[in-house]
């Protein structure tokens, strides 16, 4: 993961938090649903997946790099070598793979609300992140094309798909809102422009837009978030299987230069 980008402005008061949260999204997601790579339900799935994965940890190296040059870290020492608990991905993704409608629900759920985050980081006056987005959401727009068919798809069928959906997201449901955990010096973000608004009024402004599509497919509204403060923390046994794999290698040899 090298970095390629000198940030044009001295520190922001909790950007290296709200760096590091969207890196850890992209790249525990990315990793993850690289699992269904030679096992997607089809083989144009089996590609489009994968692709996916592909752009998810590209955008992870970005912002792994853009934190690694602010805090004069590296890059992949902040990927790789942090204990399960150090990681600060939304609690949302700690969910495990499951099947294949549980990965759509997954990324449909995380999708729309990176795409409302984006949104609000676009505009922001720290120039390395706000051109870095511009990148990602021509690249998510493709992502949430993909997955927001998938997920009518699934919302639209009758029998065994929409049943496997709906268990999915009972399942999601309360953790579906972390991705708008509130951050550390959020305020601080704000005042300096890099962030348009706070954490709750995106999650609002998500909840609103989740519960327009569901109402056409008759879907249940996403629950309250459960114990929102600890949205991106507490991780459990299947992110601890997770950090294990994508760890593997790096731990293998710990002073090789890859």
């Amino acid at each position: 993961m090298t970095a390629s980008r000198t940030p044009a402005a001295p520190p922001i008061l909790g950007l290296d938090g709200l760096l590091l949260t969207m890196a850890d999204d992209e790249f525990v997601i990315g990793f993850s649903d690289s699992e269904w790579t030679g096992i997607a339900p089809l083989l144009e799935e089996d590609v489009a997946m994968s692709s996916l994965s592909q752009d998810e940890l590209g955008h992870a190296t970005a912002l792994y790099g853009l934190l690694a040059e602010l805090t004069g870290t590296d890059a992949d020492a902040i990927a790789y070598d942090r204990e399960p608990a150090e990681y600060r991905h939304a609690r949302l993704l700690d969910h495990g793979r499951g099947d294949w409608a549980m990965t759509i629900a997954r990324r449909y759920l995380y999708e729309t609300a990176d795409a409302t985050r984006l949104e609000a980081l676009a505009d922001g006056t720290w120039a390395p992140l706000a051109e870095l987005v511009g990148k990602l959401q021509r690249e998510e727009r493709y992502h949430a094309m993909h997955i927001g068919s998938w997920f009518e798809r699934l919302a639209g069928a009758v029998g065994e798909p929409r049943d496997r959906l709906l268990d999915a997201l009972a399942t999601l449901g309360p953790d579906a809102g972390t991705v708008f955990t509130p951050l550390s010096d959020e305020p601080a973000l704000i005042e300096a422009g890099v962030l348009a608004r706070p954490m709750a009024e995106l999650e609002h402004e998500w909840r609103t837009r989740t519960t327009a599509m569901f109402a056409r497919f008759d879907l249940s509204n996403l629950p309250p978030t459960r114990d929102p403060e600890r949205g991106r923390t507490d991780h459990g046994a299947d992110f601890a299987w997770l950090h294990g794999e994508f760890t593997k290698v790096r731990r293998g040899d710990p002073g090789a230069t890859w």
